[in-house]
């Protein structure tokens, strides 16, 4: 990444307002994310955000770096492309919980699976409110929105054993309102090597009157007083299906992080080990969809 003079948060903000509701949790991601980015030292030239479609998307328009505000769902596959032509460049996905776990559902085991080097921020609200308050993959059973006026009769996903599961190396979860917490998970995640994965619950105010600021204050809880050995993936996935949402205590901070070769170098090993031999030259089918 090239050197650059160390820039404040607000040098990380563009000339666009942010025009979510008064009180959206995704205010707290923005100031959280510019300031990683700031603490980092982050070059915004060398920086690409990649988003879907929702309120959590428009993110990429508030930030210096560059970005492509994409499909609905669509995000993922599209950042994965970006690293694979341009591996050099730090990219950032950002989206809400129906953009990654609904009409996205299926790229993200397969984005984790491979270890793409991507960060991977979701604002999860439990609520699609671009839409004006529909129940999402996050919403609590019993819910009512505008589709399920008589109660939400599905299961919540459980975003943290989801992520677990697929083989995510960097797992973590935070609320928007702790921006230190929030920030310094995301410059974690920004300099692991791998897919990093964050949920960021992120109450909104208009359209889930359910899972509040005021709710989740008294519920948050932090990890590290309970799951010190990062490496514990049992310990982990424990956690992540018996503290939830709905139970006496919601934990926040970093769930799992393991070291396992990015899918960049295991393709970095492949052409090194075929180079002189009569095996396809991976290098030169790559170039086909280079710049």
């Amino acid at each position: 990444m090239e050197a650059i003079q160390q820039l404040k948060p607000k040098d990380y903000r563009s000339d666009i307002p942010p025009i979510w509701c008064a009180g959206c949790g995704d205010y707290g991601v923005l100031a959280s994310l510019t300031t990683a980015l700031s603490v980092n030292n982050v070059s915004p030239v060398d920086t690409v955000l990649v988003s879907g479609i929702g309120c959590s998307s428009r993110l990429p328009y508030f930030v210096t770096t560059f970005g492509m505000h994409t499909c609905h769902g669509r995000s993922i596959p599209i950042a994965t492309g970006i690293k694979l032509a341009r591996p050099e460049l730090r990219v950032i996905v950002v989206g809400g919980d129906g953009d990654h776990f609904s009409i996205g559902g299926g790229h993200l085991p397969h984005v984790a699976r491979k270890n793409i080097d991507l960060t991977l921020i979701v604002m999860d609200n439990s609520i699609y409110g671009l839409t004006k308050g529909q129940a999402s993959p996050t919403s609590r059973g019993g819910m009512v929105t505008t589709t399920t006026p008589h109660g939400s009769p599905d299961v919540p996903l459980n975003p943290i054993a989801y992520a677990l599961v697929y083989g995510a190396t960097f797992v973590a979860q935070s609320f928007s309102s702790n921006t230190k917490l929030t920030a310094d998970l995301i410059g974690q995640a920004m300099n692991h090597k791998g897919f990093a994965f964050i949920n960021v619950i992120s109450p909104c105010p208009t359209f889930n009157k359910l899972d509040t600021f005021e709710y989740y204050k008294p519920l948050l809880k932090n990890i590290d007083d309970i799951h010190t050995d990062k490496g514990d993936k049992v310990k982990a996935m424990s956690l992540a299906l018996t503290m939830g949402r709905e139970s006496a205590e919601v934990p926040i901070g970093l769930f799992y992080q393991e070291k396992r070769p990015s899918y960049v170098d295991m393709l970095t090993a492949i052409k090194i080990k075929n180079k002189g031999t009569n095996k396809p030259d991976l290098e030169k089918i790559i170039d086909v969809f280079r710049p």
